[in-house]
């Protein structure tokens, strides 16, 4: 009987590995650490909740509201509706969610590393103008959101808001968590608050400055920026005073294998008209999953260096004019392209192939 077992189960096991190198299917190994399995799962949820969150946040809500306790989903909507405008006053960061083990896991998962090149004066503000997108800059939240990569011990007495659209904030339960994370609206209203110094010091705005429109251009060893039409960022950084900063994220675009995309074509143009409606640009991360390497929404395991470069000093100016917003815009596009050229030596193997192209 147990031969019978035996020789069945050996039968099974050359058709399951048939069908895999049939499939190209790399499966993940058995004996890895405890460690390595945590991470892999953190960035299992992680890419989930980012996914399905916010509708998984409205199902939620709407199910509470038809449920006996219905009473609670009211109290919520009308605390929710009284707190609507936080986003843009500043925030609400906790440091205890921030501390979370979860974030330790899922940056070593890649691992994603921050890197500083100069000092940060915490008696002024800062803007931090990241790059590039991604797929979802994991890079920028990672450093920015979490203290899993050692913010606070880098920049002491500073503190990071990344930026983000406002819609998010309506989004019940989700916005909780983004608040609780320190991330803000990316209005007007909401940058010139963070950045004002008769109201806070040391605080950086983290804003990615291509946002969904440059997500649409992540892939691997690619590196195109959306820069040259972006100059809402100059200005507020003109209007507050706050030094401008160039922060790279080296390896963003290797975290995932989304299809080819070129201009004019079909997905590219279903992607654009979408993104006009909504502003969320729609993209398939293909990566890994949970079990193996080949198929998969999970991002590879990649490593991803978020290098924050030098200030650039701006003048404050209340009402700039084009000419100079323009000029401070060329200037800043100047130090972006020597962070680029300067540091993709130290965190791209593929350096020598690697150029910065800015749209």
């Amino acid at each position: 009987m147990l031969e019978h077992l035996s020789y069945a189960m050996e039968i099974v096991t050359k058709i399951f590995s048939q069908i895999s190198a049939l499939l190209g299917i790399q499966w993940a190994p058995m004996d890895i650490p405890m460690s390595r399995r945590l991470q892999t799962l953190a960035a299992f949820v992680w890419i989930y909740l980012i996914l399905f969150g916010e509708a998984l946040s409205i199902y939620l809500f709407i199910q509470l509201v038809y449920s006996r306790f219905w009473w609670m989903g009211i109290l919520y909507g009308v605390w929710f509706l009284n707190d609507i405008e936080i986003c843009s006053r500043g925030g609400r960061a906790s440091e205890w969610v921030r501390n979370w083990t979860w974030w330790r896991y899922l940056c070593d998962y890649f691992p994603i590393k921050l890197v500083k090149t100069v000092e940060l004066d915490p008696s002024k503000n800062y803007m931090f103008a990241c790059f590039p997108h991604g797929v979802i800059s994991l890079g920028a939240f990672g450093s920015f959101c979490t203290n899993a990569t050692g913010f606070h011990k880098l920049f002491p007495g500073m503190t990071c808001h990344l930026i983000t659209l406002g819609g998010h904030f309506l989004v019940p339960f989700f916005r909780d968590l983004a608040l609780a994370l320190g991330i803000c609206s990316s209005s007007e209203q909401s940058l010139l608050h963070l950045l004002d110094n008769k109201k806070y010091e040391g605080n950086c705005a983290c804003m990615i400055i291509g946002g969904a429109a440059e997500a649409l251009d992540a892939h691997p060893k690619e590196y195109k920026v959306i820069l040259s039409r972006r100059k809402g960022f100059i200005r507020v950084a003109m209007k507050s005073g706050a030094a401008l900063v160039p922060v790279f994220s080296f390896g963003e675009t290797d975290l995932f294998r989304p299809p080819n995309n070129p201009e004019n074509s079909l997905l590219r143009r279903f992607q654009e008209k979408v993104r006009q409606y909504t502003g969320i640009s729609p993209m398939f991360p293909m990566g890994r999953g949970l079990f193996q390497c080949s198929y998969g929404v999970l991002p590879m395991r990649a490593p991803v260096t978020t290098v924050v470069g030098a200030p650039m000093e701006v003048k404050r100016n209340l009402e700039p004019t084009n000419e100079e917003i323009n000029a401070v815009h060329a200037e800043f596009t100047e130090r972006l392209k020597t962070l680029f050229e300067t540091e993709k030596v130290k965190y791209l193997q593929y350096h020598e192939e690697a150029k910065l192209v800015i749209t």
